[in-house]
C-alpha cells in the first residue's frame, strides 16, 4: 500500500498536487499553491499523494497531529480528493489506511475530519471506513 503513496516535501511535489487540491478546493484557483503549502508546512501540516502515470496527483490527503480536550492527541485529516478521472480505484480508502497506520503507529487513538455535506460519495467512504458522524461543524466568516 504505502508503496504507492508519496509524501509531497518540495515545490515541485505541491506542483503535482495542484490539480487535485484545486478540484477539491476550487476557491484556491487564484492562490499560490506552493507559497501556501509550504508555510503550512511549518505549521506541522502533512501531504500525501498517489501519482498518476502523467505524475501528477491522482488523489491527496492532508492532515496534521492535533490535540484537544475532546479527543486528546489526534491526525485530522484536512483534505482529502481524489481527481474524477482516477475515482473507483480505491485510492481515498488507500490514502486513509495509510494516516491510520500513521495513527496507530503514534499511539492516538482518533482520527477525525470534517466534509461538505453534498459529498455523498466521500460520506460512504468515511462510513464504511468506521468514521462516525459526532458533531456539526460550525463557521464565521469575520469581516
Amino acid at each position: 500500500m504505502s508503496d504507492f503513496i508519496r509524501f509531497a516535501k518540495t515545490p515541485e511535489d505541491i506542483i503535482r498536487c495542484r490539480q487535485a487540491i484545486l478540484d477539491l478546493r476550487p476557491h484556491l484557483s487564484d492562490v499560490d499553491l506552493v507559497v501556501m503549502v509550504t508555510e503550512m508546512f511549518s505549521e506541522g501540516f502533512q501531504l500525501i499523494f498517489i501519482e498518476a502515470e502523467d505524475s501528477t496527483a491522482a488523489a491527496i490527503c492532508g492532515y496534521r497531529y492535533l490535540q484537544n480536550l475532546f479527543t486528546g492527541k489526534h491526525i485530522y485529516i484536512d483534505d482529502l480528493g481524489t481527481l474524477p478521472a482516477h475515482r473507483g480505484k480505491g485510492y481515498g480508502s488507500m490514502l486513509l489506511d495509510f494516516v491510520f497506520e500513521e495513527a496507530k503507529s503514534r499511539g492516538f487513538k482518533v482520527v477525525t475530519l470534517d466534509s461538505g455535506h453534498q459529498r455523498h460519495t466521500a460520506h460512504r467512504l468515511y462510513l464504511n471506513k468506521g468514521f462516525q458522524i459526532q458533531a456539526h461543524h460550525f463557521g464565521k466568516k469575520i469581516e
